[in-house]
């Protein structure tokens, strides 16, 4: 089971908690609000109140036991660039911190971070795509250029297969799973026959894929 340090209970912080609570890891969770941290101790192994830019602090909790840290502070830049640092100091494995603007991004992987996520940027460009789009369902950005997509099936494939289709070669497109009522198919055979009502997982590049499902 991997043990994951999260600094930061605030909105965001709070949800990874929940999320990681429900995945059964073993999560200690830091904030300097005892309220915060209050909140969350039902949902984590254990919750401290506490400083991640002070040094003495961090270097109490053993940062190089856990497998995964967080920095999930939020909107104070410079505290997320000091326990970023300070993390990597002290010897964590994985650091993954918040960034808030572009900007950010680039003085966070210079200073420790081994990966930035940027939520505001990253959920704009999910509701960007999934509501300008009737036949997209969920969205998942992998590149500039590839994404993965859950969407309707084609109206104009029902009845034919994927090898029939030529799906790769005339689309551009992969399709990972097939979903048939509430049941997935993971990597679909090339003899499989589309049918009314099918959800498709589909992997390819922007530009294909608006032409397959339409905006």
């Amino acid at each position: 089971m991997k043990s994951i340090l999260l600094i930061g209970l605030g909105r965001f912080g709070k949800h990874i908690a929940y999320k990681l609570h429900s995945m059964h890891y073993e999560v200690l969770a830091i904030d300097t609000n005892e309220e915060r941290v209050n909140e969350v101790l039902p949902y984590v192994t254990n919750a401290q109140i506490g400083d991640g830019t002070n040094e003495h602090f961090i270097a109490s909790l053993g940062v190089r036991n856990f497998d995964l840290c967080i920095v999930a502070i939020g909107d104070e830049f410079l505290s997320t660039l000091e326990a970023t640092s300070l993390l990597k100091e002290n010897g964590a494995k994985f650091v993954v911190a918040r960034a808030s603007r572009d900007a950010h991004v680039k003085f966070l992987l210079r200073n420790g971070a081994d990966d930035v996520v940027y939520p505001e940027k990253q959920m704009a460009s999910w509701t960007a795509v999934r509501y300008t789009s009737q036949h997209v369902f969920d969205y998942i950005e992998l590149s500039k250029n590839c994404a993965v997509y859950e969407a309707h099936l084609p109206s104009t494939w029902v009845g034919k297969t994927i090898l029939e289709l030529n799906v790769r070669q005339q689309f551009h497109i992969n399709i990972l799973a097939i979903k048939h009522m509430d049941d997935w198919e993971p990597l679909p055979k090339p003899t499989h026959i589309f049918q009314h009502g099918e959800t498709l997982l589909i992997m390819g590049d922007h530009k294909n894929m608006e032409k397959i499902l339409g905006k």
